[in-house]
């Protein structure tokens, strides 16, 4: 699962892009567009200027823009950043490898192989996306009809 400061990092990250080359955008103009805490925010975009994703600009007219093309900035890029992998499980990093603990031995675990196969095929999409490219909005999933007393005990 992405942490909220992953969630908030990207969110910020795409209404840059949004405004790409329009100057700098206000720290508050984009805590309040994507409903980040404005103090969160800043810790997130001191991180994005030192990983050279985010250029700062300071005093009256100052802001935030990108420091490079949204085509040249890749998701999987942006949550390695802030995770540190995209691995669902310690021992399916790629970077950031790590025994889990209370596990089997490692050559003898399925799940991690089925954890192999998951974070290899996320990370060619993430590593394929960039925060140029279009994400479609879905409509939210509806939630099931409730049953009625009646028809649960059928």
């Amino acid at each position: 699962m992405l942490s909220q400061k992953t969630r908030y990092t990207i969110r910020a990250l795409q209404h840059l892009a949004d405004l790409w080359q329009q100057g700098p955008i206000r720290l508050d103009a984009i805590a309040e567009a994507q409903n980040i805490p404005r103090k969160f925010l800043t810790v997130i975009l001191s991180e994005m200027v030192r990983e050279g994703l985010v250029i700062s600009h300071r005093g009256r007219e100052g802001g935030y823009e990108l420091a490079l093309a949204p085509c040249d900035i890749r998701y999987g890029d942006i949550i390695r950043i802030t995770r540190g992998s995209l691995a669902l499980v310690p021992c399916a990093s790629r970077f950031a490898h790590e025994h889990c603990a209370n596990c089997l031995p490692e050559v003898d675990c399925r799940l991690r192989g089925l954890m192999l196969a998951v974070r290899d095929e996320m990370a060619a999409m993430l590593d394929r996306l960039t925060l140029a490219d279009p994400i479609l909005v879905e409509p939210p999933f509806a939630d099931p009809p409730e049953e009625s007393p009646a028809e649960a005990a059928e």
